[in-house]
Order: structure tokens, then sequence, then C-alpha cells
């Protein structure tokens, strides 16, 4: 039988509602600044009179959904659907 091996969250790619307020820069740092964050890429896709739809993709080490999710609702900020995962081998990624 085939040896288990534990999987790690290293990518997520997220639609996302934000305010104008923090801004793409403000934004993706605080993003950045998360626990097993590597790499955070912002682009945005609609700007309305009060708000961005945004495309947001975290890369890191073991990253936790739920702690990203949260970070992005303290900016005041709302995950409208998660687009994209990608989990790795937790001992490839250690390499």
């Amino acid at each position: 039988m085939p040896e288990k091996h534990e999987l790690v969250l290293t990518r997520l790619v997220l639609d996302v509602l934000k305010p104008h307020k923090p801004d793409m820069v403000e934004f993706a740092q605080a993003l950045s600044s998360v626990k097993g964050v590597t790499r955070v890429d912002v682009a945005i896709i609609e700007v309305d009179a009060d708000t961005e739809t945004v495309k947001l993709t975290v890369e890191g080490n073991a990253l936790n959904y739920e702690t990203v999710a949260n970070t992005v609702k303290q900016l005041g900020a709302a995950v409208h659907s998660i687009d994209q995962v990608t989990f790795a081998s937790a001992e490839a990624h250690r390499k």
C-alpha cells in the first residue's frame, strides 16, 4: 500500500471584493505578513464607485485558509469565491 504523505496548502487564488482603501499595496503588504505567506499577488478585475473586485493569489508553505480569509475580512474586504487551491507534499515542499 502506498505511504501516506502529509499535504500542505501552498497556493490560494481568491475572488475578493475590497474597498478602495486600503489600496492594493497596503492590502498586499498586510497579507504578506500572515504566517507562512511568501508571495502575494493582487490584480484588479473590476472597479466600482466604492469597491474593487480583485484576484488575490497567496503562496507559501502550509498556508491556513481561515487565517488568510480572516485577514482579508479585517481589511474590510470579502472573499467571494475560492477559485483555485494547490496542495503539495510537505516533505517535498521543505526541500
